[in-house]
């Protein structure tokens, strides 16, 4: 009863406990340990042998950063996916909103926890700054703008997911669903797509399309250049999901 009473008078503190909650949810089952493995795995394979990152002779990740939006359109569905629909399907969601915090908080300490799941998968490719620093002398101002940009990108793919999340009561249709729109994203601005689009659309529309791409927006980062349009462009997707995500829920 003492704990009832103390979380009642005390939001911030359920707050923390549904972030700490979600967050080590994350670690409780040997699949989350696999996808931080298979996320570094084809993170380096893709920058050493189809990025050709040794043959390159320049010491930056830039060749290492390309490949992320990639690895972030499967991630950041397979994480996102459990966020509602996980717990629609096992009827804990009217017990988790009886907590002293509104569906907003609630929503805010979920979408968090799965970004620092993310974060902890691309922090687990810090080894990589440590090779590129062995081999040469690279800009680590650029290389630091290069993971801002990637867990910026992470964090809008998880928008999408939250969104797939909110509208199923089942974690396979959740990440399917937002698989295939995070795909979309990342093919966007991709030289095939922009040809096939410029038989059909014209070239200032073309353009325009590309900027809604992932990789598009990504690339500044990997040259060191913090614009304020892809800045602005990751932040508004992953809120513009976190947002609607949340009023889905709230409406239900």
């Amino acid at each position: 009863m003492k704990s009832s009473v103390t979380l009642r008078l005390n939001p911030m503190r359920a707050f923390r406990a549904i972030l700490a909650r979600e967050f080590l949810g994350y670690f409780r089952t040997p699949l989350a340990y696999v996808f931080l493995a298979v996320f570094n795995a084809f993170a380096v394979s893709l920058a050493f042998f189809v990025g050709s990152f040794y043959e390159s002779g320049i010491a930056n990740l830039d060749r290492f950063f390309i490949y992320h939006p990639w690895l972030w359109a499967f991630l950041a569905p397979a994480a996102g996916a459990r966020l509602w629909a996980e717990e629609r399907r096992q009827g804990t969601l009217e017990l988790l909103l009886t907590w002293p915090v509104t569906v907003w908080q609630a929503a805010l300490g979920k979408f968090i926890a799965a970004w620092l799941f993310l974060a902890t998968a691309l922090a687990m490719s810090l080894p990589m700054v440590l090779t590129v620093s062995w081999l040469g002398k690279p800009d680590l101002g650029t290389i630091a703008c290069g993971y801002l940009g990637s867990l910026l990108c992470g964090g809008a793919c998880l928008g999408i997911a939250a969104v797939c999340s909110a509208l199923t009561r089942s974690q396979v249709i959740a990440f399917v669903t937002g698989f295939l729109a995070c795909f979309i994203l990342v093919i966007v601005g991709y030289g095939v797509l922009d040809n096939l689009l410029s038989g059909i659309l014209p070239t200032q529309y073309v353009s325009n399309v590309a900027r809604i791409g992932l990789w598009r927006n990504l690339e500044p980062f990997t040259l060191g250049i913090l614009g304020i349009q892809p800045l602005t462009y990751f932040i508004s997707v992953a809120l513009a999901g976190l947002g609607l995500s949340t009023l889905m829920i709230e409406r239900r």
